[in-house]
């Protein structure tokens, strides 16, 4: 049954090319509290999925069966519980609702920056960072794309800017938070060094060594992406990895544009490029103090950051020495209890003939061989080549864990949908295979690129069981530089590369 609303009249009829544009454009312009009344000859089925991941539910009227009506209205805000996020946290939906209109209202044209921040300050005496951020799960249903989102984030955080408070965070040493905020400050003073030298007589050593402390912020970001942001979308809170990712990628452009004309005596093209490095990492920092952070905390339980802290050491850390484990007197309790717990277990099952023995790992039957999980790991961790799976249902389920690895991964990436582990400019690639090796349409798909020296080679691989039916996706990536560099032939054994 349709709502008590207003609703912008879409007649479709006829029209199927310019269909969807008109649509999308429709959805831009709509009010807070506006839905959309979309007349066609058929059925719109493929428009349903499009509007419901843009937070929009639908009410059909059938006339005949030539012509529907279909009525599309936006999720009202109070109804939060769809968004695990809104689990964790004390929510003031009144509070929450004013924001969202006048946010929407800016966004869609209706107020100026000043208008929209003079009736914010008028409106509500603060905005915590977690109020700021579950908005912006939300905004997304009045046709707010997240490419708009990014690109005018700044405009909005200005907007906020006088009642936008963001609580000290004072953590032990080890908490993974803390240790964000560690490398932010590590980051900070590279930048400062970098405003300094910019009124110095140009040496390319010295810009050269500040250079290569700051292209260690691609860890900083990577354990963000892998660690941090999966915690967050496993609450709901999914805008991080959606609009930060690319964000954190246009710093890592301009630092590898910058580090290019270094490279290449460009010396003005490179000074020139200082003011906008810094603003952008500082921007980025900000962003990450305000709202990330404080929200992590509170979405994020402690039990789970302790999981995150072992997760991080395999990624590594930005311009700081490795922290001190975080919670291991609490879990090396757990563990020593587990172990006695399962000691106890094994002596059971071998007292009464359910376990022969308890010094030699089950055997597994594998489809050529049999061996223990063991040594499957093994096998796994020695392999020169990183492995990774994607089940049919689009989630992340295994990753090699080997040491040599051309991209980070850290235990944060499994049971995480696949979409989320690439920047969002990538996305439509990793779909596209998907859709394609689920249709049958193909089976294969191969990359290769140059990075920092290396040549690497990614293959994508459709996997089905015996009857044909899609079962995930494996992805094989390899540093392939040594092996395009052989010549000729080995016949003798030699020992390393040497």
């Amino acid at each position: 049954m349709k709502k008590d609303i207003q609703y912008v009249t879409i007649d479709g009829r006829g029209e199927h090319e310019s269909f969807k544009e008109c649509v999308t454009k429709a959805l831009k312009e709509l009010k807070p509290n506006e839905g959309l009344h979309v007349i066609k000859d058929f059925e719109p089925f493929p428009l349903y999925k499009m509007m419901e991941n843009k937070g929009f539910e639908k009410s059909v009227e059938k006339v005949s069966e030539e012509e529907y009506h279909v009525y599309f209205s936006p999720v009202p805000v109070d109804e939060v519980n769809n968004i695990k996020m809104s689990e964790n946290l004390n929510l003031d939906q009144t509070k929450l609702k004013n924001i969202l209109d006048i946010k929407v209202s800016y966004l869609k044209g209706h107020l100026s920056l000043d208008e929209a921040k003079a009736k914010l300050n008028q409106s509500v005496d603060k905005v915590t960072a977690q109020e700021f951020a579950i908005c912006e799960q939300y905004i997304q249903q009045y046709g707010i794309t997240d490419e708009e989102l990014t690109n005018r984030m700044d405009e909005i955080l200005e907007i906020f800017a006088d009642v936008l408070v963001t609580n000290s965070l004072d953590l032990p040493l080890g908490h993974p938070i803390r240790t964000y905020l560690e490398e932010v400050k590590a980051i900070r003073k590279v930048l400062k060094d970098i405003e300094s030298m910019k009124y110095k007589k140009f040496i390319k050593n010295q810009w050269v060594e500040l250079y290569d402390q700051l292209s260690a912020i691609n860890i900083h970001f990577a354990r963000k992406q892998n660690q941090l942001f999966p915690a967050l979308e496993d609450k709901g809170f999914d805008k991080p990895s959606k609009i930060m990712w690319t964000l954190d990628n246009n710093i890592k452009d301009i630092v590898k544009k910058a580090m290019y004309c270094l490279a290449s005596d460009e010396e003005q093209k490179f000074l020139n490029l200082q003011d906008e490095v810094i603003e952008m990492v500082e921007d980025m920092m900000v962003k990450e103090e305000e709202i990330l952070y404080p929200t992590a905390m509170d979405l994020i339980s402690d039990e789970e950051f302790v999981k995150i802290r072992k997760g991080d050491d395999e990624i590594g850390y930005c311009l700081i020495d490795t922290p001190p484990l975080y919670g291991s007197e609490k879990e090396e309790t757990t563990v020593s209890h587990n172990k006695d717990l399962m000691k106890d277990l094994q002596s059971l099952l071998k007292k009464h003939g359910v376990l022969e023995s308890t010094s030699t790992e089950n055997i597994l039957d594998v489809s050529q061989g049999k061996l223990t999980l063991e040594q499957i790991n093994l096998i796994f961790k020695h392999l020169k080549v990183d492995l990774s799976y994607v089940d049919e249902e689009e989630i992340v389920k295994f990753y090699s864990d080997t040491k040599h690895r051309v991209f980070p991964r850290s235990p944060g990436v499994i049971g995480r949908k696949v979409q989320n582990c690439h920047p969002k400019e990538s996305v439509h690639t990793v779909e596209e295979i998907i859709k394609a090796f689920k249709s049958g349409e193909h089976d294969e798909a191969e990359f290769w690129l140059e990075m920092g020296g290396k040549f690497i080679y990614i293959i994508y691989t459709a996997v089905r069981d015996e009857k044909g039916n899609f079962k995930g996706v494996l992805e094989m990536m390899q540093d392939v530089t040594r092996i395009r560099s052989l010549e000729g032939n080995q016949r003798l054994l030699s020992w390393g590369n040497k």
